[in-house]
Parts: C-alpha cells; structure tokens; sequence
C-alpha cells in the first residue's frame, strides 16, 4: 500500500512522518513542495504515474491567515487549483484523497460545536479558498475524505505554543485574546488519525467517504491555551487577557469555532484525547 504525502515540510506532513514507523505495512512517499507542487498539474501527474499511491494525504495549503487578504491569487491557486489538481489526478489513478481542510469554513456565529452539517461561512479569503478547494474536491472525484481540524500545533514548524514559548523566554508581559474559543490540535494526535482511517479503509468493506471533523477534545480561548503552555513549563509571566479589538489583524476570525467530532470517532473508532493532555504529550516531546 503506498501512501503519498503532500506538503512534507508542514506540520502535519513532519508530524505523519514522525509516527510512520508505527505503521510498517504502508510504505509512504514523502513530498515537499519542491518535489510536488500542486499547482503544476503535470508534475502531479508525473509524480502519482511514478508512485501510483493507492492513498493521497494532501498536507499542502496556504495557510497564511492574513497574508491572504493580499496575496488572494496566490491562496486561490494552492488552496483552490492546486486541490482540484490533485483531486483530478487522483481521480485518474483511482487514488483515495484524504484532504485538510480548517474551522475557518465557519463564521463562528454558533455558540455550539459544528458539525459536518452546518452551512459553511467563512469570513476571509483563507477560508473561502479552504472551503473552495472542499467543493473542488467534491465536484471531481467521489473517493475523498476532508477533514476539518482547527488550531493546529506541534513540536514541528512554526505554530502558537512554539511562539508564546519563544515570547515568554523575551518577555515579562504577553497580552492574549481570550474571547475566540475554539480547540487546539495537536498535529501528531490528528497524523495519528489520519492512518488509523487509512488503516479502517482497507480493511473494512464499508464506504466511509465524505467530511469530518477533527481535533482534541474539550476548547479553549487562545488565552486559555497560552496559561496552560506556561503552567506546564513551569513559566512565570505576567499573561494579560485581551478582547479581540485590541488587537486588529487583516483577516477577520470565527469568535467560535469548537468542532463536533462524534462523527469521526463513531465511524473509525477513534478515541481522543483532552487538548491539555496533548499539549502535554508534546512539551515533553520539546
């Protein structure tokens, strides 16, 4: 069973390669945005002709929230393009898609968990292009699985814990919004997911195909999640609560953005754990 990963030098990609020992009967193809860049489709072609991966773990994206709000074309064409690209591609070799997609499909207005019935919204142009590439995948090929994950984090990369750890060794004082809620995920619980489904899909006759929603379990504000960084490392620094007006960013973010997972874990039997418990996972792992 080959399995190719997109996107390797993210997040998720490191997070996949760091647990794919743990599953010996996959062999995976691991590409960075060098070796395969969506946005070519002849080089998908080239690359799934080589490999032939009887599954897609699609990784890449442009994930600068802000950034986007200028740079539209640039988001359109690795979220949206690049997406139907290998949507297209995997349709071809007769390729299983797994695909990421984000909370920012919502417009956070609900005060209770989405699920994957909900009516997206999103209020910026990364989400916008997020839930563009979801239809795109959608409209080309049926044998998809998107899963929807939010706040995104690991001992990899650039991510929120790894800058509040790098601000609280700078500073005295941090300033935290406290009123978006929503929950972290830890990228090696969600890679972790993503190969047990792959692992339910070969060996269970049943079709599972569609959208889900995953990340770890409970929620909390970004405040929230910044005190618990510092109490688990053992960090003192003055944290100051802050509503989102006082501090203005180019993209517009869902107040709430808690994801109901019941559907992941009742069709593949996934358990998850707590956000706090994960976190702890990972700073030991740092």
């Amino acid at each position: 069973m080959v399995v190719l990963v997109t996107g390797s030098n993210g997040q998720l990609g490191q997070s996949l390669q760091f647990i794919s020992s743990n599953y010996p009967e996959m062999n995976f193809i691991f590409c960075n945005s060098t070796e395969l860049d969506i946005t070519n489709i002849e080089n998908c072609k080239f690359i799934f002709k080589k490999y032939n991966p009887t599954f897609c773990i699609n990784t890449a994206a442009y994930t600068a929230v802000d950034k986007a709000e200028t740079e539209v074309e640039r988001a359109q064409q690795v979220n949206v393009y690049g997406v139907q690209n290998i949507a297209e591609v995997c349709k071809e070799n007769n390729t299983t898609l797994i695909h990421i997609s984000t909370d920012f499909v919502f417009d956070g207005n609900q005060n209770i968990p989405y699920n994957e019935k909900v009516k997206p919204n999103p209020l910026g142009i990364y989400g916008q292009t997020k839930l563009e590439g979801e239809i795109a995948i959608q409209k080309n090929w049926s044998k998809y699985i998107i899963i929807r994950t939010s706040w995104v984090y690991s001992p990899f990369g650039n991510n929120f814990m790894k800058t509040m750890l790098r601000l609280g060794s700078e500073r005295e004082s941090l300033s935290v919004v406290n009123d978006q809620i929503g929950t972290p995920t830890n990228a090696v619980d969600l890679a972790d997911a993503i190969l047990k489904i792959i692992h339910f899909c070969q060996t269970e006759p049943v079709e599972v195909f569609g959208i889900y929603n995953f990340s770890n379990e409970g929620q909390c504000s970004w405040y929230d999640f910044a005190n618990e960084i510092f109490k688990q490392t053992q960090k003192k620094i003055d944290l100051k609560p802050i509503p989102t007006k006082a501090y203005p960013t180019p993209a517009k973010r869902p107040i709430y953005s808690v994801l109901d997972k019941t559907k992941i874990k009742k069709t593949f039997g996934i358990s998850i754990l707590d956000w706090k418990e994960s976190l702890y996972n990972v700073i030991q792992k740092l």
